[in-house]
C-alpha cells in the first residue's frame, strides 16, 4: 500500500519575514507542495509574501481561492473543494504545507481547511506548527504588556462591530479586538460603554507600511485597513 502523505499546517507571522520561526521555514523547503490561501478575485497570498525570502526557488506554490463572504454555504464549498485538492495531494504521498497568516489556531483560514479535511479524509496526517500572532507582535511594537499577575485577556473579533465586547464580565481587564477594519465606531462604542480607555490601534504590524493610532477615533474618519488591530485596557 503506498504510504499517505503528511500536511503541515505553517503560522508565517504577523508580516515581518524575520518573525517565522527556525522549524516553518525548514518545513516549508522539504515540501513538495506549499499551498496558500487568496481571495477569489485575485492570486495575491501576503503569506507567501511573508515566506518569500525564506523560500527555496525550487518549491512549488498552489494558490487556493477562497470567497471573501459571510455566506456560509458559499464558504464552506470553498473549503471543502480546497481540502479535496491538498487531500489529492496527500493521496499520492506528498509532503504538502499550507502556509497561514499569523498562527494556524487563531482566526485562520487553516482551521477550516483542517476541519473539511478531517472529515473527507479522517485518517490525514498533520501537524500543525504554531506562529506568532499579530496582537503578541503589536503588543511587543508598543512595548505593552498584554496582562500581569491575575489579569484576564479577551481575544475577540470586531468584523461585525462590539457586539462581543459588550458581553465581557467585569472581570476582563484586557481585550484584543482583532479585524477591527470595518463598524469601528460601534467599537469605539462599546469600549467606551465597559469601561475601557487605555486603547490604541496598529495596521499592518511589522510590515514597511505598518501605522499606529493612539487615537483610536482616528479610526471613524477613515476606511481601516483589514490588518488592524485595538488592544485596548481598564
Amino acid at each position: 500500500m503506498k504510504k499517505k502523505g503528511k500536511l503541515y499546517g505553517i503560522g508565517v507571522g504577523p508580516g515581518d519575514p524575520d518573525l517565522l520561526t527556525l522549524k516553518a521555514v525548514r518545513t516549508m523547503n522539504q515540501s513538495d507542495i506549499v499551498f496558500t490561501a487568496a481571495s477569489s478575485k485575485n492570486c495575491y497570498s501576503l503569506a507567501v509574501e511573508i515566506a518569500r525570502p525564506h523560500l527555496s526557488k525550487h518549491v512549488r506554490i498552489i494558490t487556493l481561492p477562497f470567497p471573501m463572504t459571510s455566506d456560509k454555504t458559499l464558504a464552506q464549498k470553498a473549503w471543502d473543494k480546497n481540502a479535496l485538492q491538498i487531500g489529492k495531494m496527500l493521496d499520492q504521498g506528498k509532503t504538502v504545507s499550507f502556509l497561514t497568516l499569523g498562527d494556524p489556531c487563531t482566526y485562520s483560514t487553516f482551521g477550516y481547511i483542517l476541519k473539511s479535511l478531517k472529515t473527507t479524509m479522517p485518517g490525514a496526517q498533520v501537524e500543525t506548527i504554531p506562529g506568532i500572532t499579530s496582537f503578541h507582535a503589536a503588543a511587543a511594537r508598543l512595548n505593552r504588556t498584554l496582562v500581569e499577575a491575575e489579569e484576564s485577556l479577551l481575544i475577540t473579533s470586531g468584523a461585525y462591530g462590539g457586539s462581543h465586547l459588550r458581553k465581557c464580565t467585569t472581570d476582563v481587564r484586557n481585550v484584543v479586538m482583532m479585524k477591527a477594519y470595518k463598524n469601528v465606531k460601534d467599537i469605539n462604542v462599546a469600549l467606551k460603554e465597559v469601561g475601557f480607555c487605555d486603547n490604541v490601534a496598529i495596521s499592518r504590524c511589522g510590515r514597511v507600511d505598518e501605522k499606529i493610532y493612539l487615537d483610536i477615533d482616528e479610526l471613524e474618519t477613515m476606511n481601516p485597513d483589514y490588518w488592524t488591530l485595538i488592544l485596548a485596557g481598564k
